[in-house]
């Protein structure tokens, strides 16, 4: 019994100290108090109405999760890094206890209102609305993580050896370029293009694409409704098919069966096999044209190459059929 108490005693004092830690870190909160009290979220932080802000513009690519052929839509698991500087969030660290960094909600914030002009799904919000970081110079580093799927146009001409490139164009939805200066992050003074635009240094290697190229393209683009242009970054994502998964599974059986055609030929004719044979080898090979015809978009503007090689086979093997039937008459009759 006294041992309980005993332990009850130390919980309840560990609870009050623990209260009395969480209140001795008084510059915190002034600091927050005197930023965001008459903070207003809505308005856009510059000095002067005719002033451009700037804002900076990365992403970081976790993981491409799916390229759908079908639907032609490539969805990725991004970071979405954006940075700019609001003149009303500046403070001096001597006056706050040297802190020199804050972490605020962004919802408490103005954000920039960045999003991707190409998506597919209508979700054009981020996944979760992470605190953004404030420095004592006015800097705001914004890193929310999105899922992002964006329409891009599919080539499966040379399918299953194809490359592909897919692009993501960011820009804000309201604010035009003499309001809002959208740059990446890695832009250099005088150029519009980054080598190396998105950054692959978490990225969870897919197991069916190889990234090959990811270039930033900034543009400014004018529209019928405004007069001033909208700015833009568009990001390149080429990306290869890794082959091995479609040659062991439909490339092998298929040229495994086109040579099972020329067996019917060295099969006696008195056998009564010749015509099963036949029919059975071009039965396979619809069964894998059918499964292709599953994957691959439907499209009219180009054949595969696996589809024109398993089309010129099932000719062959029809053919092939037909011959097998001519030589059973001459035999028989």
């Amino acid at each position: 019994m006294k041992l309980g108490i005993v332990w009850l005693f130390l919980i309840y004092v560990r609870n009050c100290l623990g209260v009395k830690l969480l209140e001795a870190n008084p510059d915190v909160k002034r600091l927050y108090d005197d930023l965001l009290s008459n903070y207003n979220r809505l308005i856009r932080p510059v000095t002067n109405v005719t002033d451009i802000l700037t804002v900076r513009l990365g992403l970081k690519l976790s993981q491409l999760m799916e390229v759908n052929l079908k639907n032609q839509v490539m969805t990725t698991n991004l970071w979405v890094e954006q940075k700019w500087y609001d003149y009303k969030l500046t403070w001096n660290p001597e006056d706050y206890g040297g802190l020199e960094m804050l972490y605020v909600p962004s919802e408490h914030i103005w954000l920039p209102d960045i999003v991707l002009y190409n998506n597919w799904d209508g979700n054009y919000e981020v996944t979760l609305m992470t605190k953004a970081t404030l420095k004592y110079t006015g800097e705001v580093n914004w890193k929310p993580p999105a899922i992002y799927k964006s329409s891009c146009e599919i080539n499966v001409e040379y399918f299953p050896f194809d490359e592909q490139t897919c692009f993501m164009k960011f820009g804000s939805w309201t604010y035009n370029g003499a309001q809002v200066d959208l740059k990446h992050m890695d832009q250099s003074p005088g150029s519009s293009l980054v080598p190396v635009g998105i950054d692959l240094s978490e990225f969870y290697l897919s197991v069916e694409w190889d990234i090959l190229e990811v270039p930033a393209t900034r543009n400014e683009e004018y529209y019928p409704c405004c007069q001033e242009p909208f700015s833009d970054i568009t990001f390149k994502l080429t990306m290869r098919r890794k082959t091995l998964f479609y040659t062991v599974n439909l490339i092998i059986p298929c040229v495994g069966l086109t040579f099972l055609t020329v067996l019917v030929f060295y099969l006696p004719s008195d056998s009564g096999e010749k015509i099963s044979l036949s029919i059975s080898i071009l039965v396979s090979l619809t069964v894998f044209f059918l499964l292709l015809a599953e994957i691959i978009p439907p499209t009219s503007l180009a054949i595969p190459l696996l589809g024109k090689y398993l089309l010129f086979t099932m000719i062959l093997v029809s053919l092939s059929v037909w011959m097998t039937v001519c030589v059973l008459n001459v035999h028989f009759r």
